[in-house]
């Protein structure tokens, strides 16, 4: 297999007052393309703070990052914009969707930006909703939606600019039991279709659907 994305001896600090808080201690983690693995851990364990340096919202204090061919570590602030907006899709566990939209405008919302037309991008965007299965919901908006109406949304927003990974926090968080097995399930069905995707969660029921699971706690990788 290609590899997607690596990590080596990634260290990251706060500082809280006159304590300095260790979160990530030397993690390394290679991921590659067309895996789904699940990083398990409990609140606290630094998996927050690994999902943010992976997903370019953060930068680490020391350590390498490459995705692909880039050198994540010498981009600028514009450069990880540009990686985080074309090659990684977030699906978050509060969905993040602007209640005023509908599913279709909230799913077209990245193509737009990215100077797509908007013919285009609805035409990108039905297609989207309809594989994730709610072809008949693209007029409603969130209020309109069930919770897990939504989170189909939010990875329907997730997939339609085709990211090289998907980056899912905490996805059934929101969510009821059976509710939270459907979204799950719509995960394997998009693994089998050539995604990649990494999932952070506490829930080691969530875990177990993927190909892999890695544990963390208190900021250090468990053996993969």
């Amino acid at each position: 297999m290609e590899k997607l994305f690596s990590l080596a001896d990634i260290n990251k600090s706060y500082t809280m007052g006159e304590e300095k808080l260790h979160v990530l201690k030397d993690v390394t983690l290679t991921v590659e393309k067309g895996e789904y693995l699940t990083i398990l851990g409990p609140s606290g364990s630094g998996k927050t703070t690994l999902m943010n340096i992976l997903g370019c919202m953060d930068t680490s204090d020391s350590g390498q990052y490459f995705f692909e061919d880039i050198n994540v570590h010498e981009c600028d602030d514009f450069e990880m914009t540009l990686l985080r907006n074309q090659k990684i899709g977030f699906i978050f566990q509060k969905y993040h969707l602007i209640p005023q939209y509908t599913a279709l405008q909230n799913v077209i919302m990245p193509l737009l930006l990215r100077g797509m037309s908007r013919k285009e991008a609805i035409a990108e965007a039905q297609e989207v909703i309809e594989l994730i299965g709610l072809k008949d919901r693209m007029k409603h908006k969130p209020n309109e939606l069930s919770g897990g109406q939504q989170q189909r949304v939010a990875v329907a927003r997730a997939l339609v600019t085709k990211p090289a990974l998907l980056l899912a926090d905490e996805p059934t968080g929101a969510l009821d039991s059976v509710t939270g097995r459907e979204i799950l399930t719509l995960f394997g069905e998009l693994h089998k279709a050539g995604n990649t995707i990494l999932v952070i969660s506490h829930d080691a029921r969530v875990a177990e659907q993927s190909d892999r699971i890695v544990e963390i706690s208190d900021g250090v990788l468990g053996k993969q």
